[in-house]
């Protein structure tokens, strides 16, 4: 009959727990409320899409499963009263301003706004057009804007992630 050897099998790493509890690491991490509520508002971002022309394409693209907003905690919500975060993207004409200003007045604080596109951004090619506002920073104030005509799915995801070091940023004053 063949010897059985038993060797060490699969074992744990070390546990950062213990090795707290056993003072072995060198210091604490500390941080204020205000870190660990922005750490958890970077990571949990409801937008409020408001896709008003072409640039909506790329928006709504960027949730399918290529670009997956999904694993930056980014999820659509149809209602201002939950949202945190305002997207528009398109053109914004002037019968379409006072819809966004009371949208984004029906969100709760703290409220953020992505400009998406350079129709959003500077009124793009209907610029000094008498229907079209020449920016929706004329409206409410903008945290990111993201150019281009329209602009990739992939410049949307690097605006969230302009948005989320902001809110880090913000939570360090």
């Amino acid at each position: 009959m063949a010897e059985i050897i038993v060797g060490p099998g699969n074992q744990p790493g070390p546990s950062m727990f213990d090795d707290t509890i056993g003072n072995n690491l060198p210091g604490i991490i500390t941080a204020s409320t205000d870190q660990l509520f922005a750490m958890a508002r970077k990571s949990s971002l409801w937008t409020l899409s408001f896709g008003l022309a072409c640039c909506a394409i790329e928006m709504m693209s960027t949730y399918m499963a290529h670009y997956d907003f999904d694993r930056f905690g980014v999820v659509t919500w149809p209602s201002p009263r939950q949202a945190d975060v305002m997207i528009v993207s398109g053109t914004v004409v002037k019968k379409m301003a006072e819809p966004i200003r009371l949208l984004y007045e029906q969100m709760p604080e703290p409220k953020w706004v992505i400009a998406m596109g350079s129709c959003a951004t500077n009124g793009g090619p209907y610029y000094r057009s008498y229907s079209v506002v020449m920016g929706v920073d004329h409206i409410v104030p903008v945290d990111v804007y993201v150019p281009g005509c329209p602009p990739r799915p992939e410049a949307l995801l690097y605006g969230i992630i302009k948005l989320q070091e902001k809110i880090m940023r913000d939570a360090k004053k």
